[in-house]
Parts: structure tokens; sequence; C-alpha cells
């Protein structure tokens, strides 16, 4: 389920250059389909977040462990990426400022309601989300006991209070400015940050995995199958990019259904019922999943599509042309994912994520617990 969630990041992606890029009318119609994909992959993760920490949370660890962990899986990868994303702005001769760089290093920049921190296309922009992650991970230890107060049988009524604020954040963004314009949009910029990039109002939907998680793990669940489960999520999608207004299909009223369907995958999954997640092709492209969702962005800015060229969004080009391009990304970032993950990845997190104890390899620690095979925590 990673892999296809950013998988989806990286279609979207592509199709916000090539859809335009194209201008063909008879692909009008797949604009508003193609460009949700990538927020809907982003609440996946932020959801999932929450379900997998709190599912594999286990006495006795400490904050203080928990944040190594998590620093370990996340910094490596970002700082060899961000690296990159200098390297390559200064061979195509585009601007590295403070502004653009600086924020991002510390990974603050979706506090800062400023585009060209927040996103600068010619930087690695996706990092945004991991800033959201960064909060998610410091309060957890915090979060977790609270969660566990709750009576059982109220996890539900939270759940469904917690769905409803996530779907009542749009309306919040109307109080503020609707100047200026989001780039290369005409999107609002002040209320689509307050609901997509402001990490407070993300955290809800890591707070929505949390409880989603709890409410399995004390054996609340509703039995929903993984199908059905998948077929909600996949209408709520199709009503959401389709007929909402956009700021719902940046975040808000899919979360819900996502949450119910992580649910119903983990519960198989727990069950050991065949499944085409749990191939082990699809089990290999979820591992790398962070990693291309850390290289994509580079790949479409600088790889076969050019985006940072003068013509990079509006350049007109046929439909083979297209095709060929994105084809040739989706496999250059592949390859790239796996060399990260395997290179960098990989070994940090089995150096790092636990203090090393006289007779005892570092590398024995990682993979232990059930998230190893849900979702590759550590």
């Amino acid at each position: 389920m990673r892999f296809i969630a950013a998988f989806m990041v990286l279609i979207c992606h592509i199709g916000i250059v090539l859809v335009p890029s194209v201008q063909k009318p008879w692909l009008n119609w797949t604009e508003p389909y193609v460009y949700a994909l990538g927020p809907t992959g982003v609440v996946f993760f932020f959801v999932l977040s929450g379900f997998v920490l709190t599912w594999s949370a286990r006495p006795g660890d400490t904050s203080r462990l928990f944040w190594r962990r998590r620093l370990v899986k996340v910094y490596p990868n970002h700082l060899v990426t961000l690296g990159a994303a200098v390297v390559l702005m200064l061979v195509a001769n585009n601007a590295v400022t403070t502004a653009n760089t600086l924020p991002t290093l510390f990974l603050v920049q979706s506090w800062i309601p400023d585009q060209e921190v927040v996103l600068n296309y010619t930087s690695n922009a996706p990092t945004w989300s991991l800033a959201c992650e960064l909060l998610f991970y410091l309060a957890f230890p915090a979060l977790l006991p609270l969660l566990r107060k709750i009576r059982v049988e109220r996890l539900w009524l939270w759940l469904g209070g917690v769905a409803l604020l996530i779907c009542t954040l749009p309306f919040v963004a109307l109080l503020l400015p609707d100047e200026p314009m989001m780039t290369n949009t005409d999107v609002p910029w002040w209320p689509l940050w307050f609901t997509y990039y402001f990490p407070v109002s993300r955290m809800l939907e890591f707070m929505l995995g949390m409880l989603t998680a709890q409410i399995v793990l004390s054996g609340r669940w509703i039995g929903l199958p993984l199908v059905p489960a998948m077929l909600l999520a996949g209408a709520s999608f199709v009503v959401t990019a389709g007929f909402l207004p956009e700021m719902y299909s940046q975040a808000s009223a899919i979360a819900l259904f996502l949450a119910l369907l992580i649910a119903a995958g983990a519960t198989a999954d727990v069950r050991g019922r065949p499944s085409f997640f749990r191939k082990r092709t699809m089990i290999f492209l979820g591992e790398i999943s962070f990693a291309l969702y850390m290289v994509h962005w580079l790949v479409i800015l600088y790889g076969p599509m050019q985006m940072t060229k003068a013509d990079g969004w509006s350049g007109h080009s046929t439909v083979s042309q297209a095709l060929l391009d994105a084809s040739l990304t989706v496999v250059i970032t592949l390859l790239l994912a796996w060399l990260l993950y395997r290179l960098v990845e990989r070994p940090a997190v089995r150096r790092w994520s636990r203090p090393a104890t006289r007779g005892r390899s570092p590398a024995a620690d990682v993979g232990a617990g059930p998230a190893a095979e849900l979702h590759g925590e550590r």
C-alpha cells in the first residue's frame, strides 16, 4: 500500500507537468483526478504514520529511543537528496538562497507561510511533508498515553470527531486572505497553506490514524473486509476529486475512508489472508517507497521531462513524446529509489537506529515487531 500511495504522488507530479504541456482537450477531464492523486497519497501516509506508530508501540520504549529511530529513518535520505538538489540547482543556474535551503535543511519550512520557503520548485519541494512528520514524531510520546486513557466504547466517537474536524478546515480557511495566488495556479495561497501545508492542521490526520489503530487493538473494529474498504476509498476519491471544491481534494474528505482502508489492510495482514499487497514484489516496492518519494521530484525537474527549462510547464508536446518522457521518469525514479534505499536508508537504520550494546549487533534490532511487516517503521 505504501508503494501505491508514493506512486500516486509520482503520477500526480508527472501529470501536473505533462497534461498542460500536451494541451489536448480530451485530456481535460483527467486533470482533477490526476492532480488529486498526490494529495490523496500524502493523506494516506499521514494517517498511516499514526496507525503504525500506535500499532507498534511497546512498553518500555523511551521518547529518546523513539525520536532516535525516527530521525535515523528520515534524515539520511533527506540530507542526501537535499545535497543532490543543491548541486543540480547550481548546475542548472537556478538560484540557491537561504529561503529555499536553510528551512528545508532543518525541516521547518512548512511552518513558514512563504511560497519560496515551502515550495521552491527548483529544489526538492515534496520535503514539506517531512516537516509535518517531525511534528507528529515529537508529539507522539505525549499523545499515546492520552489516547490509551480513552474508554474503548468512545473510540469511534473520537474518530468521528477528528474526521469532522478535518472536514471543517477548508471552512476555517475561508477566513484567511485570498491573495496572493499559489504559483502556476488560481488557488489562494493562505487558505491552501493552512489546510494543506500547516503541520498543526495535518496533525489531525496523524491522530485519526492513531485512533484507528487503537480501535483495532482494542477489538472494536467493525470487520470491514479489505476489498469493500478499497471500493469505499476509491469512491470517496472519485467524489472528492471530481465533485467537491478543490480545497477538499487537497486533504479533507477522504481521510476517514483511507483510515478504514488501512485498518482493513492491517486486519487482513494479521490474519494472513492472501492479498496482492503481500506479494514479494509489492513488499519490496513498499520498502523503497520513502526513497521513491524523496527522489521523484528531482527526476521530474532535471530528468527527461526537464521541467526547470523555460518551457517546462507549457511547452507543446505530442502524446507519444509525453508518454515516453513519463515512462523514462518512472524507470529512473525507481532505479534511484532502490539505490538510495540500499546505499543510504537501510545502512543508516541498521547502524544508528539503536545505541550499540556490547555483544549485540545494531542490525539485530532492525525489523523487530509486527510493524516491520506492516510498514517498515523502525
